[in-house]
């Protein structure tokens, strides 16, 4: 496989998108889809007409970029197969975004470093007042969020999702557990949506797995059972 001739690094270079795909939409879908494998630094995706169907997804660890490759290998994405290998250590697009993105970056998190300090401290001097003040009531109402939650059942019930949520999204956050079978968006609500499996073992196992999971950074879904 030409896959297996490239050195294993932590950027896999993806190919067969759907070109009709919006760029940012098809940031946030390889996000929500390639996030689960591990930290994400950047997703890379050029609408020139040379780089069109194509993107590159850098993560933090090399096991994290071995593992999406091999378990996303032709997964299904806007209706074409994506074909993914590991990127060339020499290509162009990731050496020149490597070289311009280091040295952004270097210079933001130089700049970033005292303010976010700052904010930290600061932060964390009001986090730790209002910890003190909301901890009884974090308390119960998390232990609150467990216990009322529906019979289990084979249909769950989304919470708290991100405006940008489609259904493409979440069947491909849902289909890699067994038993999937759909996902039903509610229309005029973008933060709700209900996702159907075989069975109530199948759904609590999903729901397991996938919960709090952030489908942007700050929307972390929240899984319940349906009401029947």
């Amino acid at each position: 496989m030409q896959a297996m001739d490239i050195r294993p690094n932590q950027t896999i270079y993806i190919n067969n998108i759907n070109d009709k795909v919006k760029k940012e939409e098809l940031k946030r879908a390889l996000y929500a889809l390639f996030s689960q494998f591990g930290q994400i630094i950047d997703i890379v995706a050029l609408k020139t007409m040379k780089m069109r169907g194509q993107a590159f997804v850098i993560f933090k660890e090399i096991t994290c970029a071995t593992s999406a490759l091999r378990q996303l290998q032709g997964f299904p994405f806007y209706g074409k197969p994506m074909r993914i290998q590991y990127a060339k250590t020499d290509s162009d697009v990731i050496s020149k975004m490597r070289g311009t993105f280091a040295d952004k970056e270097k210079k933001k998190e130089k700049k970033k470093a005292k303010t976010q300090e700052q904010a930290a401290a600061n932060k964390k001097a009001n986090q730790g007042a209002s910890q003190m003040a909301t901890s009884n009531s974090n308390q119960t109402t998390s232990s609150a969020n467990q216990v009322p939650d529906n019979p289990p059942n084979y249909i769950l019930f989304l919470t708290n999702l991100p405006e940008e949520t489609n259904e493409m999204m979440l069947s491909m956050l849902f289909n890699q557990f067994p038993g999937f079978k759909e996902v039903r968006l509610v229309p005029g609500r973008h933060d709700i949506a209900f996702v159907e499996f075989e069975n109530e073992g199948q759904a609590g196992a999903a729901r397991d797995a996938l919960q709090g999971f952030r489908i942007t950074p700050s929307h972390a879904m929240k899984i319940t059972y349906a009401k029947k």
